[in-house]
């Protein structure tokens, strides 16, 4: 077995193996991971035994640490359909012993959620626990099981009533820019801060990636008053930005949006998934009307865990 720094050379066997393994997304696709560059260092590993690449770690450094790529919302070990458990605690075992000769002192581990697994990919955290990771960040999402959907409560339901009342239609896979404006917007003035990616961050992307990075919008008389942007995964839809304006909010637009993704749009994806409701502060404390918001459309909750390795 041995591990190899990422450099370009390796792009095209990267994504190949991203395409063909059974818990990777777009999201470890290099042009993803590659937007952004500027702002870390990249440190990503291909694992290779004697047959080929085994697995892939996205990953950056920061002084003596080494990061689950921050850039990204999951990381985690990608690995191939037909990998065994015991090798992938001997992959791990290689990656402590590599660090150890860069002198890097912790690796903190971001898995990918089971909702993005092909088949099942729990090896890695089995290899953590082997290795005494420790859990230090656990994030609650709420995701929608579209095999055995749980029926939304009484008020969801009028509140799409009340839409369809209102006139409002669904317009997909459309330029994102107003519905960028209404989440900018709304962002400035509760928290005073901006989306994560820029407006021409996320055109780029949806230039890079046209069939996972689509925007759906609600629109009433000719004007958007809500908008969901989604990443689609081979398993998932999920919800990356989510907002109305202050019409979308008075006939429950987001309500209507919603219902029609999860019912129609999206009802043959495994798995809806809303995203994390805990606090960035502190992933102990909820945000109870963000998460009573996603379970009242039948939504339960899945975790994003993050884990610390000592080297």
């Amino acid at each position: 077995m041995r591990i190899e720094l990422y450099n370009a050379k390796y792009k095209e066997l990267w994504d190949s193996f991203v395409d063909n393994s059974k818990n990777g997304t777009f999201l470890h696709k290099r042009d993803y991971m590659e937007y952004h560059s500027e702002r870390f260092t990249d440190h990503s590993l291909l694992i290779f035994e004697e047959d080929g690449i085994v697995a892939l770690l996205p990953a950056n450094i920061s002084e003596n640490i080494l990061y689950s790529h921050r850039g990204l919302t999951y990381g985690g070990l990608i690995l191939s359909r037909e990998i065994y458990q015991i090798t992938v605690v001997e992959i791990f075992k290689e990656i402590r012993s590599y660090l150890a000769t860069k002198n890097i002192t912790e690796f903190y581990y971001k898995a990918i959620p089971a909702v993005y697994h092909k088949m099942a990919a729990d090896e890695d955290l089995f290899a953590v626990f082997c290795l005494d990771g420790k859990l230090i960040d656990r994030k609650a999402s709420s995701a929608i099981y579209q095999g055995d959907k749980l029926r939304i409560n009484n008020s969801r339901r009028k509140g799409v009533k009340r839409a369809v009342n209102h006139g409002i239609t669904l317009c997909s896979n459309v330029d994102p820019a107003p519905f960028w404006d209404i989440l900018t917007g709304n962002l400035n003035s509760r928290f005073e801060v901006n989306p994560v990616h820029t407006l021409e961050e996320i055109e780029s992307l949806r230039k890079s990636f046209p069939e996972n990075i689509i925007c759906h919008t609600a629109v009433c008389e000719g004007e958007t008053v809500a908008g969901v942007l989604v990443y689609l995964t081979e398993t998932c839809a999920h919800a990356q930005y989510t907002s109305a304006s202050a019409n979308g909010k008075k006939i429950n637009a987001v309500d209507f949006l919603y219902d029609k993704l999860i019912n129609e749009v999206y009802a043959d994806k495994r798995w809806f998934d809303f995203g994390v409701s805990t606090e960035p502060y502190d992933c102990r404390v909820l945000n109870e009307g963000l998460i009573n918001q996603k379970e009242s459309f039948g939504a339960r909750t899945i975790v994003y865990d993050t884990y610390e390795i000592k080297i």
